[in-house]
C-alpha cells in the first residue's frame, strides 16, 4: 500500500492561546473588582465619617411640645449621632428625618457643636437651621445711653430681651421693681421712673424676666446716685432728687464734657436768681420730641420751663454719671445763659442778656442756628 495510515501521522500540538487570553480576562475582572470595593471602601469611610449611616435603629418617640430644653452637641459629632441626641432630649421624634433632611442639604460636615437651648416639637426645618446658626449663648447684652428717655429705654429692654413691651410698663407701675429714688409722694406713672434707670451696658441670662432687668438697671441707679457728695445741693435748699433733674437737663444739654459743670452753674445761678430756666430740652421733652423744629414754647406743660418757674417735675432723660457729678457740683461761674455756637456742640457762655443776644446773633450768622 502506498497510502500513509492516519495512524502514521506525528501527534498534533495542543492550542494553549485560548485558555490563556480567558485567564488574563478573568485577572483583569479581579483585579478592577478589588480596586472598586476598595475606593468603594474608602468612599463609604469618607461619607460615613462625615455623614454617619443614615439608618437609625433609634425608635420615634413621643414628644411634647413647648418645653424649652438645653442640649449639647459634642464636638466631632457625626449627623447620626446628633439625630439621636435631639430624639434623646425630646426636641424631635424621629432622627431618620433629621438626617434625611441634612443629607438632602448637603451639610453633614456643617453642624455646630455647643449647648442649644432649643423648645420641644420644633420642625426639623428650623431645627436645622439653628444647628448650621451654632448655639445661642446663654446670656445677652443690652446697652442703655444717657440722655435717653422712659419710653426709649423700654423699647430697647423689650426688644434685647423679646419680651412684650407692657410686661416691663406694669413691672414698673405695679411695684414689682422698687427704688428709694421714686417720688412716692405722686401718683405712679411711667414719669416716676423717668432719670432712675441707669444708662449703661448689662449682661442678663436669656431666661431673665422685666423685673429682673428693670430691677438691675434701677439698683444701678441708686448705687451710682450714692457715690456723688449731695451735701453742697442740700445746702442750697435743693433735694437730691432735683439733683437728678439738673443732671438730667445737664444731659440732654451738653455733647462737650468738659462743659457740664459749666451748664450745671447756669442752672443754679437762674434758679437762685429766680429767673425762668428756658431750657429747650424740656419744652421738647414736653411735645414729646427731639426735633427742634417742633419747638414749641407756649406748649402747656409743667416741663415748660419758659413758662413754669423752677425745675420740671421730673427728670426728662437718664443722666451719665458725669452729669450726676456735675448737677452736685457746679463750677464757680457767674453765666446766665449758654447757646450753641459750633457744630460740634461747643456752647457760648454769658452774663448778661446783651452779651448772650450778641452770641446768639453770631451763631446765626455762622449758620449754627436757623
Amino acid at each position: 500500500m502506498s497510502a500513509t495510515s492516519d495512524f502514521d501521522q506525528p501527534p498534533r500540538q495542543p492550542n494553549l492561546w485560548g485558555p490563556l487570553r480567558l485567564l488574563g480576562v478573568a485577572a483583569i475582572v479581579v483585579v478592577a473588582g478589588l480596586f472598586i470595593i476598595n475606593q468603594g471602601a474608602r468612599l463609604g469611610q469618607n461619607v460615613g465619617e462625615r455623614l454617619g449611616p443614615v439608618e437609625t435603629t433609634a425608635p420615634a418617640a413621643v414628644v411634647t411640645p413647648g418645653i424649652s430644653v438645653e442640649v449639647e452637641i459634642p464636638f466631632g459629632s457625626s449627623a447620626t449621632r446628633v439625630a439621636e441626641i435631639m430624639v434623646s432630649a425630646g426636641v424631635i421624634s424621629d432622627s431618620g428625618l433629621l438626617l434625611a433632611a441634612v443629607q438632602d442639604a448637603g451639610v453633614a460636615g456643617s453642624i455646630q457643636a455647643g449647648t442649644y437651648l432649643l423648645v420641644t416639637g420644633i420642625s426639623v426645618e428650623q431645627l436645622l437651621v439653628e444647628l448650621l446658626e451654632g448655639p445661642v449663648a446663654p446670656t445677652y447684652r443690652i446697652t442703655v445711653f444717657a440722655g435717653q428717655r422712659i419710653d426709649e429705654i423700654l423699647d430697647i429692654l423689650a426688644d434685647a430681651s423679646r419680651t412684650d413691651r407692657a410686661q416691663f410698663t406694669e413691672a414698673l407701675l405695679d411695684g414689682s421693681v422698687v427704688s428709694s429714688l421714686v417720688d412716692r409722694t405722686r401718683s405712679l406713672t411711667l414719669q416716676s421712673w423717668e432719670g432712675l434707670l441707669f444708662p449703661d451696658t448689662y449682661e442678663f441670662r436669656n431666661e431673665a424676666d422685666p423685673v429682673e432687668i428693670l430691677q438691675r438697671l434701677a439698683d444701678t441707679m441708686e448705687q451710682r446716685f450714692s457715690l456723688v457728695d449731695w451735701s453742697g445741693l442740700e445746702a442750697e435748699g435743693l433735694t437730691p432728687y432735683q439733683g437728678i433733674i439738673i443732671a438730667s437737663i445737664i444731659e440732654a444739654e451738653v455733647r462737650i464734657a468738659t462743659e457740664r459743670p459749666v451748664v450745671s452753674s447756669v442752672l443754679r445761678n437762674r434758679l437762685d436768681d429766680g429767673m425762668m430756666l428756658q431750657m429747650d430740652s424740656t419744652v421738647l421733652y414736653a411735645v414729646e420730641t427731639r426735633d427742634i423744629a417742633l419747638f414749641d414754647p407756649d406748649v402747656d406743660s409743667p416741663y415748660n420751663t419758659y413758662r413754669v418757674q423752677g425745675l420740671p417735675p421730673t427728670p426728662i432723660a437718664a443722666p451719665s454719671f458725669s452729669s450726676l457729678q456735675a448737677a452736685a457740683s457746679p463750677a464757680d461761674t457767674e453765666f446766665r445763659f449758654f447757646v450753641l455756637s459750633s457744630t460740634d456742640g461747643q456752647h457760648t457762655f454769658s452774663v448778661t442778656a446783651e452779651e448772650h443776644f450778641a452770641a446768639v446773633d453770631k451763631a446765626r450768622a455762622d449758620g449754627v442756628l436757623p
